[in-house]
């Protein structure tokens, strides 16, 4: 189709079809409402301007292939017996005797570095790396004897003092061109014993820990040391979230895509940040559908978005641990039932029931399915019905989307919310 026609009538085409998503989009107060931002505007006239609406959805098919397929690899380090295990289970939503956990105990449990595949992103990976300091594992040859340059960043962990294994690890991974992170592990322990004393006060008391640990640190040859305060067993607590942000912060666009899907959903705000790094790639989406829609080919369109649909779909879904087996981990880790755990769902389905035949359902209840069945008439109309197709395709993929992303998002703040609450016996 593309051959057959100048640029300059593809530039048409392209304008002819904004035109049709301006006219299309619902008003405000419509059950999908929700505008196009600025820049969503902005990146759609750029594709106007290059004139190739093909080209243009090959290259955003490409940039979503590589967010979903990007490799992030976290690597724990740390001396042994010092809680590296158990951030590892953490990071990843498991408790230490799940199935896939990573091995826990207070004595070396890790002789080799060992990967865990985070549960719902096959290309994340935590790796527990041995203890430092032992013999077999000194810390001047320590990252040739762990690879390395298979990780993108290291969490140095420790449960009390840093020391000179730990400096020295350090540097060796400044060297090599890798961030590192000093994390405080085991806080809650700390506090639990300052609690017997007299005018205890919590957040004095983790100044003080934080203050000991930068002091160790500077004695010890680090110049400007931040040190993360962490409990594995309250990750949502203290410092995790500065820890996750100064993460996002300095990785790159497609490591900090990866990383906050990656993220346990275990405060309002990760489920927030993930709302919000899903919705950025929401009007690619639409574009590719747009292109898709733009063939004039009776029934592809419909076909090809319904497909789109559900695979979204369903990857929110998977997001925000609406499916069964991240509900049936929850509930497990709370110790309520399953089913009081869903029945905090009211608006989107599970993973498992995203298909077809529900997509289709929905889009016959919705402005978005009127769209559609014109979209299949116009099929039918040479040149016009293949412009307004590719309109119509964009603004129902675009609508669809948002609005479960948005419901999904709401879901997943109640079953947070559920699974926070105190159980019955415990409010007695």
């Amino acid at each position: 189709w593309e051959d057959s026609v100048s640029d300059k009538e593809q530039k048409d085409r392209l304008v002819f079809i904004l035109s049709v998503i301006r006219a299309t989009e619902p008003p405000p107060k419509a059950a999908m409402a929700g505008r196009f931002s600025r820049r969503e505007i902005e990146e759609l006239k750029a594709v106007v301007e290059r004139g190739n609406l093909t080209a243009a959805a090959a290259e955003l098919q490409e940039k979503l292939e590589s967010l979903k397929n990007t490799p992030l690899d976290i690597a724990i380090t740390g001396e042994a017996g010092k809680g590296k295990s158990s951030l590892v289970n953490a990071i990843l939503g498991l408790h230490d005797d799940d199935e896939g956990a990573a091995k826990t105990g207070v004595t070396q449990t890790t002789m080799e570095p060992t990967a865990y595949p985070h549960p719902r992103l096959p290309n994340v990976t935590i790796w527990d790396l041995p203890g430092i300091g032992t013999p077999r594992f000194q810390a001047d040859k320590y990252l040739n004897q762990v690879k390395f340059n298979n990780y993108d960043f290291f969490i140095i962990v420790s449960a009390t003092r840093f020391t000179s294994h730990h400096i020295t690890l350090a540097h060796e991974i400044h060297k090599m061109g890798k961030r590192f992170y000093y994390v405080r592990s085991k806080v809650d322990i700390d506090l639990r014993a300052e609690k017997r004393k007299k005018n205890f006060n919590e957040a004095r008391t983790l100044q003080k820990i934080r203050e000991d640990c930068i002091k160790n640190l500077r004695e010890a040859g680090e110049a400007s040391p931040r040190v993360f305060l962490l409990s594995s067993w309250e990750l949502a607590n203290y410092d995790f979230q500065l820890l996750q942000e100064t993460l996002q912060n300095e990785l790159d666009d497609q490591k900090r895509h990866v990383f906050i899907l990656a993220m346990p959903n275990i405060s309002a705000k990760i489920l927030e940040k993930k709302k919000a790094e899903l919705q950025e790639h929401i009007w690619a989406v639409a574009l590719l559908s747009c292109a898709i829609g733009a063939v004039p080919v009776p029934g592809l369109s419909l076909a090809c978005d319904v497909a789109i649909l559900v695979f979204h779909m369903k990857c929110y879904c998977m997001a925000f641990g609406l499916d069964d087996e991240s509900l049936t981990r929850l509930a497990q880790q709370v110790g309520k039932p399953v089913a009081e755990l869903k029945s905090a769902i009211k608006k989107s389905p599970l993973a498992s029931a995203i298909t077809k035949e529900f997509v289709l359902t929905v889009l016959s209840r919705s402005l978005c399915g009127a769209l559609m069945v014109l979209e299949l008439v116009l099929n039918f109309v040479p040149v016009l019905g293949s412009l307004a197709g590719g309109g119509i395709s964009f603004v129902t993929t675009y609508y669809m989307l948002k609005s479960f992303l948005d419901e999904a998002a709401e879901d997943a703040q109640k079953v947070l919310t559920k699974a926070l609450e105190p159980k019955a016996e415990e409010s007695i």
